[in-house]
């Protein structure tokens, strides 16, 4: 099975492993029709890939990395917002940790820790411990693309199965306007 999102090509993500970083590819099978697309690596960045592949803006959903602290205690937290809002990183997410400061999570951390290229992040597959935070605009939206792991590929699925992830917390308000 195919399936067309803007200009671009799906197939079963459980197809293509090589579309997916191991970690993904270990937890795909608990998502419910994802797909998975190739793209220009240059071209994953949210505003390029919407521009190159003729994808409405509203269809791509971001995940952050962010890492809250208190007496010398780190926390860490996924939150997935619609490309067209920002997390509310310093209210809703460092409460949430409860954390005295929360900031993203730097480049090479997020990478260690994910497995998962900078830029292809993604809420399937990441560390067990982690809190995992989907703004309820992300499942209240039809067909989502979010990141594979790989800054070469991108996921295509419903946005209401990432509340099916494991220990994921659908958060009305997770993300404020950009």
């Amino acid at each position: 099975m195919t399936g067309m999102l803007g200009s671009l090509v799906t197939v079963p993500a459980a197809e293509r492993p090589d579309l997916l970083a191991a970690p993904v590819a270990g937890a795909i099978g608990m998502v419910s029709a994802a797909e998975v697309v190739e793209i220009d690596p240059d071209l994953a960045d949210t505003a390029a890939l919407c521009a190159a592949y003729d994808l409405p803006l509203e269809t791509s959903a971001n995940c952050v990395v962010v890492t809250g602290r208190r007496a010398g205690i780190e926390r860490h937290a996924a939150c997935v917002v619609l490309a067209t809002t920002r997390a509310d990183v310093n209210g809703f997410v460092r409460r949430r940790l409860d954390a005295r400061k929360a900031s993203f999570a730097g480049t090479d951390f997020a990478m260690a820790a994910t497995g998962m290229e900078y830029g292809g992040i993604t809420p399937v597959g990441l560390p067990a411990d982690w809190l995992l935070l989907v703004d309820a605009a992300v499942i209240d939206t039809p067909v989502v693309v979010v990141g594979s792991g790989l800054r070469r590929s991108k996921l295509v699925l419903p946005g209401a199965a990432l509340a099916a992830l494991p220990g994921a917390e659908v958060v009305p308000g997770l993300a404020r306007s950009a």
